[in-house]
């Protein structure tokens, strides 16, 4: 019987340290809009922003105000310019980040 209860104790520990885990993991994506909305230029610079499957496409009024270092800092794996948008691949993260972009403007 006291194996059982020792047993039952590591296994709640493990569980709890399983959630920590996961916490940690959990990105904070209303700290990375607001860094990536700075990083476009700013709200003021974005004219619209889509998103498809892992793509996240943004229309601009100036380019050049893109920070595109800071864009592969948040996890961007690419960024193709063609003209004044941005095609941007966060994976399964441009889902996410559009809905907080679509909140903030």
């Amino acid at each position: 019987m006291n194996e059982i209860v020792e047993y039952l104790i590591i296994a709640a520990v493990l569980i709890l340290i399983t959630l920590v885990i996961i916490k940690f993991r959990k990105k904070d994506f209303a700290s990375e809009v607001n860094k990536l909305v700075k990083y476009l230029g700013g709200k003021d610079n974005i004219i619209n922003a889509e998103c498809n499957m892992s793509r996240f496409k943004v229309i601009l009024k100036d380019v050049t105000k893109v920070n595109k270092d800071g864009i592969t800092a948040l996890g961007a794996k690419g960024i193709v310019e063609i003209d004044n948008q941005l095609k941007i691949i966060f994976g399964k993260d441009a889902k996410e980040l559009k809905k907080c972009i679509d909140d903030l403007l």
